[in-house]
């Protein structure tokens, strides 16, 4: 790999350790989907990268699938945090 990508990919792998920190600490469940986000697009850019130097394709399709998955991710997890919860009334007597 040429200087460039090299200091590119290692910036990318220090966002996904500053994400999976972000994860472990929270504190809130929007930050812990924004760090999952990061996750897909940073793997997304590194797939790209990689395609770059290689010159092969396969990386290029693999990185869109990715940035697919990446998506529907975040939309599903956006979903179910606001998905309206089940509350019980206790029952009235008498």
């Amino acid at each position: 790999m040429t200087l460039v990508y090299q200091i590119a990919v290692i910036f990318l792998l220090l966002n996904i350790g500053a994400g999976l920190i972000r994860i472990l600490r929270g504190p809130t469940p929007a930050d812990r989907l924004l760090a999952v986000q990061l996750f897909g697009t940073t793997g997304t850019a590194i797939l790209i990268l990689l395609s770059m130097e290689a010159d092969n394709d396969a990386y290029k399709n693999v990185a869109l699938a990715f940035a697919l998955l990446s998506g529907i991710l975040g939309v599903a997890f956006a979903r179910y945090g606001q998905a309206p919860r089940p509350t019980s009334t206790p029952a009235k007597e008498g």
